[in-house]
Parts: structure tokens; sequence; C-alpha cells
């Protein structure tokens, strides 16, 4: 299916590689535009049936991986890339907007205008924005300039005894200066912490002054009662252009901000306001609803099926237009971005696979969604704040929130979770029940399904609602009807595809998971890379050997993605935002694999109350060991004592050891030696020793010397 945001790839007449991007698609009249991202030219119209024609026959092909498409971190964007970027968006954005119009080369040029004299720019400025915009799929974050291409990304410059940087005006006087190495920064950072993030609100100007009174200074005089530090000559300190250079470099908004002013001030006049009001949707794609209910039934764990964990966390994702529920998500956690995070990816993902996860096998067209939405409608809460800042600029996604305590805007999604909560109440043994007697039987102890299993139910309502239920309410257009679509959501979908504007929009399903993924901190130590009690591994850390490392250097930390849904594994995001290195869980830890992490949290704070209930009687035990112990030693001690004599010297004693090693030796082997019939030594017959039935009896031999010498042991163990 071609979607806004496709890549297409072609050979041209000329025998060139031609790379298009979908920009916009009418399917009803069967035209699109489409645009050159190799090229200099602007969107131009093509049949989109040409096209659908050249896929099917193998001429055109879809291109899996973006060539412009990045994951970028808001919180890394310098603030200069970030501006340059809101001043060229502020520019275009009420230009770009006006679909297809924008297209129209005549009706185009009018639009430019207005912007050139609005702004005060050159004309060709507005179409070069415009066309980088087109290039790089239609985001926000398309606008960033390209300086991460320049120069040494990350690289900085060793510190030297050589001066780095231009040299001063007048440093033959006043001296070169120095260098910034760990140290110095060190030292600035701490300075900055201690008197700029403050509520004094102190400038970097008198926050550099007493760094320097602090940290520079070799000396003091005393200046009536009072005593100065004296501070280093001039060419021995940091400059104050340095030091600002580093405070830019590590600057940190937000919480500068927040503690200058108060963490609400933050919130109120300086946050970015994503908001908008509208919920017209158009088209599927246009608008997805999102929201969270607690299931009304009671779960038991997968682990021990004795556990009673609580109700679940259902979200769902339903597309305005069609009714369609497009994403799922069912946890333990209560409503939260972790939450919306994994209902908005698993709206991204294949369900075909997403179904077979779960042992149920589809096929594709029963539930043919996995696309981003032009925008997302949900509650105050979960989609306000930073987290959702990569949805926005990296998939140009609008955030509509609605007011507080107005759940009627969102009448659908609520409506749906009413119609399941009836449909499976009365077959899903634990459900909440009013209790109306008093002594009846709590109906949590009724409790059978784990949540593998009702995530299955809910996937049964969830194909069942998209492909049998009629949507009473529906108010079908004129054309609806004439082309005989029935209120089924599958119907209203596939209809309002194929004749709506095209609002759906595509992306690699990794990059949208990892944008939308939880992240956190992992440590890396000599067992293996630790993150909620779990071990991990993988190539690069193998191939590079952090293990050791960590085991003869220590531990550090490093920023890792995971998925609460599958513990199995966890990324590590590479710098350059395209690539990541999955790990995988280690050997010895496979009782957590395929487990949430609500199942393994639960599984571990169980063991920790283990722990802890047999603490007392663990340490119980020790006692009576070393009680023991003790005893053994003391009466050693005492029989010691008693029976040792001091004929022989103590040379002679330490001399005799192995002489009398091989006699103990001698007598621990009898004492072993297995013995069928035991006899006693004293009353046994020795019999003589002959080498054969002709040889006379030769005597005493080394046997008999051996014997003599045992008894001569024991008699004196004896006594």
């Amino acid at each position: 299916m071609l979607v806004v945001n496709n890549l297409i790839s072609f050979t041209d007449s000329e025998n060139e590689k031609v790379v298009e991007r979908v920009l916009w698609l009418n399917k009803e009249h069967d035209y699109g535009y489409f645009f050159n991202i190799h090229t200099t030219s602007l969107p131009y119209e093509r049949n989109i049936s040409e096209v659908e024609e050249g896929l099917n026959k193998g001429g055109i092909i879809l291109v899996e991986k973006d060539p412009f498409s990045r994951l970028i971190n808001e919180n890394d964007i310098p603030e200069k890339h970030r501006s340059l970027r809101d001043s060229t968006w502020e520019t275009i954005k009420d230009i770009v907007k006006l679909e297809p119009f924008v297209y129209h080369s005549a009706e185009r040029r009018k639009l430019i205008l207005k912007k050139r004299e609005a702004h005060n720019i050159h004309e060709s400025t507005v179409i070069r924005y415009l066309k980088k915009y087109w290039q790089r799929g239609k985001t926000k974050n398309a606008l960033l300039p390209d300086y991460y291409l320049c120069g040494g990304k990350g690289k900085e410059k060793k510190a030297n005894e050589v001066k780095r940087g231009r040299p001063g005006k007048h440093g033959q006087v006043t001296g070169e200066g120095i260098n910034i190495d760990e140290n110095i920064k060190k030292i600035f950072r701490s300075a900055i912490n201690k008197h700029y993030y403050s509520a004094a609100e102190k400038s970097l100007t008198l926050t550099y002054e007493l760094m320097l009174k602090e940290y520079f200074s070799m000396d003091s005089k005393v200046k009536g009662n009072v005593e100065i530090p004296v501070i280093k000559s001039y060419g021995e300190l940091p400059s104050l252009n340095q030091f600002r250079y580093w405070f830019e470099k590590e600057r940190d908004i937000k919480k500068e901000i927040g503690q200058r002013k108060g963490r609400k001030n933050y919130e109120q006049n300086h946050r970015a306001i994503i908001g908008e009001s509208t919920t017209e949707a158009l088209g599927p794609g246009a608008v997805y609803q999102i929201d969270a209910t607690v299931g009304d039934l009671y779960l038991l764990s997968r682990f021990n099926r004795d556990w009673i964990i609580g109700r679940p966390i259902i979200y769902s994702v339903m597309d305005v237009y069609s009714r369609m529920i497009v994403g799922l998500y069912i946890g333990l956690e209560g409503p939260s971005w972790t939450g919306a995070m994994m209902a908005l990816a698993n709206a991204a993902s294949d369900k075909v696979s997403f179904c077979r996860g779960f042992g149920i096998e589809i096929e594709n067209h029963e539930w043919p969604v996995a696309h981003l939405p032009e925008s997302i409608l949900a509650d105050r809460g979960e989609l306000e704040g930073s987290k959702v800042e990569p949805l926005i600029n990296n998939f140009g996604i609008k955030i509509l929130n609605t007011p507080s305590y107005r759940a009627d805007l969102k009448g659908i999604i609520e409506q749906h979770f009413r119609v399941t909560n009836s449909r499976t109440k009365a077959f899903l043994p634990g459900s909440v029940k009013p209790i109306k007697e008093r002594g009846d039987r709590d109906y949590r102890l009724e409790a059978q399904l784990d949540i593998y299993q009702f995530t299955q139910v809910i996937i049964k309502c969830v194909l069942y609602h998209n492909n049998q239920h009629y949507l009473t309410n529906y108010q079908r257009e004129e054309m609806m009807v004439e082309d005989g679509i029935e209120s089924i959501p599958i119907q209203l979908w596939e209809w309002g595809i194929n004749n709506k504007s095209g609002k759906l929009r595509h992306a690699s399903e990794d990059i949208v998971k990892l944008n939308l993924m939880p992240t956190g901190k992992a440590t890396v130590t000599a067992k293996g890379i630790a993150f909620k009690g779990l071990l991990y591994g993988s190539k690069q850390s193998l191939k590079e050997r952090w293990f050791e490392k960590a085991r003869n250097r220590g531990t550090w930390k490093i920023e890792i993605s995971y998925d609460p849904r599958n513990m199995d594994y966890i990324y590590l995001r590479d710098i350059d935002g395209l690539s990541f290195d999955k790990c995988f869980l280690l050997e010895h830890q496979q009782r957590y694999k395929g487990k949430v992490v609500e199942e393994i949290n639960y599984l571990l704070e169980y063991e920790k109350l283990k722990e802890k209930q047999y603490k007392e009687k663990t340490i119980q035990s020790k006692v009576d060991l070393n009680t023991e112990i003790e005893e053994i030693v003391k009466q050693a001690k005492m029989e010691t004592s008693q029976k040792q004599t001091d004929v022989t010297s103590k040379r002679g004693r330490i001399g005799s050891i192995r002489e009398n090693r091989a006699v103990e030796k001698m007598m621990q082997r009898e004492e072993e030696a297995f013995e069928l019939i035991k006899i006693n030594i004293e009353n046994a017959e020795v019999i003589p020793f002959y080498q054969s039935e002709s040889d006379e009896y030769m005597g005493d031999t080394g046997f008999d010397l051996l014997l003599k010498k045992q008894k001569e042991a024991l008699n004196n163990k004896d006594e």
C-alpha cells in the first residue's frame, strides 16, 4: 500500500537511479505529488495507478531505509541548531500545511511572495527551506542544520603543552593562558552547580570570579582583619571566554531555569507548547485517539499460579475516522508514558507478527495497520512533557490534549472500553463483582488467567471489533452508502484509504520503537551489563572486552533503550542515531526469558521478601556453627595440654614432621582400608612369607618389620 512519506526507487530512461518521496496522495482521482530527493527539482504530479503498476511488476521498488531518517534526542540538539530549525519552521509552516495547493507552482509562488514580504527574506531562501522539508521526510527536524557532518563530531582535541585556540592579543605581556583539561572542566562544573544553578541567580561573570577565588589562589594576604586570597598570574588562569565556552557547551536550560527560578516557572513560561485543539478527522490516520482503563478482573502470575497480581491496565489506540483499533497494550503499571509508548509502538508495528507472539495466527488483511497518524488526541498527562517531543520533531505528529475532566471529548475510545468490558466480563473468572452479602466468597480468589492469556482474550475482541462489529451510531457519508460500505471498521478503513486524502505516515518500525522506548541507565560490570536486576551481553561488549575492563578498572554507566514488555533484550544506541547494538539476556538468566518487566520485578521483590524472612534463621544457624567449631577447638586444646610432653625439643619436633607423617599415613590407611570380615590385630595369625614352595623361611622381612612398627605405634597411642 502506497502511503505518504514512502520512498520509491526506479531506473529512468537514461539508466540513472531515481528515488522519489511520496508527498501527497488522492486515490479517488488517481494522482499524487512526488519529490526527487537527489535533485533540486520541485514537486511534480504522477498517476498513482502507474506507480502501483510499477510496484506490482517490479520496475519500481519501495525503499525501506530512509537516508534522511535519524534518531535525534531533543536534549542533544544545541541551542543554536534548535533556534535555526525553529526559525526556519516559522517561515514555512503556514505554507506546507496548505496541501495540495502548495504543490501547484502558481499557488506556491503566491504563498512564497507573501512570506518574503512578511519575513524580509529572499524568495530563493524560502524555496530552499521547502525543498529541504520535502526531501527529508516532511518533519520539523528535517530543517535542522547539517553541522553534524562537519569536523570531528564529539572528538575533543587533546590538551598538551601548546596552547590551543587563537593566540591572545597581548600574550607576550600577560601570558598565553592555559589549556582546559578534564581537571579544569571538573572545577568549571563544580563552580556552576554551586553558584550559577542556585536561587541566588548569580551572573555567569560573578560565578567565574568566585571560582577563581576558590580554586585558583596560591597564597593569601591580610588586609585589615580580613584574609584575602591571592590569585595566580593572569597567564595561569582560565579566561572568562574559556569558562563561557564550556558553560554553553554543557548548558542545561531546563536545570538552569528550574533551579534559578523554580520548576513551576519553567513549566508555565519556558517549556514548549505542543498542544492543539482541533479533532477533525478527514480520513484514516488523520486523528488517533489513545486512552487507558483498568481491567475489571484480577490476574495470576505466570511464575506462580498461587500469586494474585492485581488488575491489568489496558491501553487502546483507535482511528477516529474508521473506529479501527490500530494499537494495543496490556500491562500492570498504572496509566503512564510507558503504557502509552507501548500502545503507540504497537500501532506502527506489523500485527501479524504481534498476534503470532501470543499464539494467534491472522492474515494481514484482518488487521492491516502499521502506520503513524497525522495527529494523536489524548488526556492531559501521558502525552504532555518532553517525552513526547521525539514523536513531534522526528515524525511530524501533532499532539492534541483534551482539557481536564473532559473524557467526553474522547467518547469513541471510552465507548469501546465499555463495550469490551460488557462483552468479556461474564466469561472471565476473577472479574470484579459487588459483594451482595456478608460472607460471600471474595471474587479475587476466583482469578484464573495470567497476563498472557488475558492479552489473548483482548486481541480476539479487537479482531472481532475491527472485522465484524457493526457501528450502529456511525454516520456514513453519501458516497459510502452508494458504494455499499457497511459501518464496520475494516470497511470504513479501506474505503477511506482509497477515497480520502492520505494521512497515514510510513516510518521504519525499528526507528519508531527506538524513539518511543523508555531509556535508562545500565551498569557495565564484570558479570555483564546490569539493568533492573538482569544481566545482558552483546557483540559490541564482547568484542571490546567491556566486562574484563569493568573487573579491572571498575564499573561505568551507559544509556540504553528497553521494551518493558520483553526484557529479553535491551538496546545501545549508536552516536549517529542510525543504528543500535542489541543486547541479549545471558544464558544463566533464562528464567526471566519471555517475561514482562512487571512480572520480573514481582519475582525479584518476592525473593527479597523470602531472604528477609530467613535472615533470622540464617543468623542463628551461623551462631550454632561458630559455637560448635569453638567447642571442638577447645576440646583439642585441652587434650593437647594434658598429653603433650616436653621431652622432645622444638627443633626435634619440627625435624621429625616427615617421619611422623609417614607413620600417621600408614596408621590411617590401616583404619580406612576395606576389610570384609574384621579381626583383632593382636590375635591375628602371622603367615610366614615364602618366595616359593621350595624356599626356606626368610626370617624378618620388610612386611614383618612394618607390622611390628604398627603394633608399637598402637601401644604407644593406648598408653
